[in-house]
């Protein structure tokens, strides 16, 4: 099932949190990305049916987000650390179950198959104000999945989680897309997220500023400057026939590592194949290192309107 958003522009008051703002995602993970104030939060908003746009349509299917309806597809884990904390893990999933309507038998198997998914079971007898900031990620998790819904909204999921904790919501995540979820991600660890998500979702001053897999985000930035290190066994040689292309804009050498800019990286790539081939250079290490998620996010940010 799809989450859209079509030509969404919200308003709050004379301000405008977000502007026409136009997707549509399916199964599989997205991660969605925005410094603070950018719009990241009013968009899990309208996603969750919590607000309705100003201008345009958000749908689950055929169905508004804000609809009832709705919420029957949907998922969602907010931002908020805030739990019963005396009552036990597997207590409070029966009230979450309970408070969709389901019958007692349904209530158990719902709990139990929440807990199994999210690796909670052995733990379920844990009172809430116990459980570690990891387990109670879970246990956030776990409620979003209770009625089995085809979306997931995720708020910020591996928010205060150490690394190994964030190995296991990975796992979990990776495992929920593979049976078909469709999930949004909201996340500033873009390190953590960038390797899990198949697709990303920028936004920057209430705009869509990208969207799509990073690696189709970062060649249409071909025009931008773009730092490219080189290891090579003659990296002094190297270095000289690297600045004599037209498409390099400077080039550092720092033993045998070289570090170049170019804002022309196809005409570079050919011209580096070119010198490679003819020249016979030997070339041990090759690394673009600001086409990771950060720094293409930087670039769009300052290109926003």
């Amino acid at each position: 099932m799809e989450l859209s958003f079509h030509q969404v522009t919200k308003f709050y008051g004379p301000v405008v949190g977000l502007n026409e703002v136009s997707f549509e995602i399916g199964p599989g993970i997205t991660g969605l990305f925005g410094a603070n104030g950018a719009g990241k939060s009013t968009l899990m908003k309208l996603a969750s049916g919590q607000l309705r746009p100003t201008l345009g349509s958000v749908s689950i299917g055929e169905l508004p987000t804000w609809k009832t309806s709705a919420k029957h597809h949907l998922g969602y884990t907010p931002d908020l650390d805030r739990f019963y904390e005396k009552m036990k893990v597997r207590h409070f999933l029966q009230l979450i179950a309970k408070l969709h309507g389901f019958r007692p038998v349904k209530v158990k198997e719902a709990t139990e198959q929440a807990l199994h998914r999210v690796g909670m079971t052995d733990r379920a007898e844990k009172r809430l104000g116990g459980c570690s900031r990891g387990m109670r990620q879970r246990v956030q998790l776990a409620q979003a999945l209770i009625h089995d819904p085809e979306i997931l909204l995720l708020d910020e999921p591996m928010s205060g989680i150490d690394p190994a904790g964030r190995q296991e919501i990975t796992a979990i995540l990776r495992g929920l897309a593979s049976d078909g979820k469709t999930i949004l991600l909201s996340s500033h660890l873009l390190q953590e997220v960038e390797p899990l998500a198949q697709s990303i979702l920028m936004i920057a001053r209430g705009r869509l500023v990208a969207a799509g897999p990073l690696s189709e985000i970062r060649e249409q930035l071909d025009q931008e400057p773009l730092t490219i290190e080189l290891i090579s066994t003659e990296p002094r040689r190297l270095s000289v026939a690297c600045m004599q292309m037209d498409s390099v804009q400077s080039v550092t050498l720092q033993r045998d590592r070289i570090l170049l800019r170019t804002n022309q990286a196809s005409e570079f790539y050919r011209d580096l194949q070119a010198t490679v081939v003819a020249e016979k250079f030997e070339i041990t290490r090759y690394d673009v290192l600001d086409a990771g998620a950060e720094a293409v996010f930087q670039y769009l940010d300052r290109r926003a309107p």
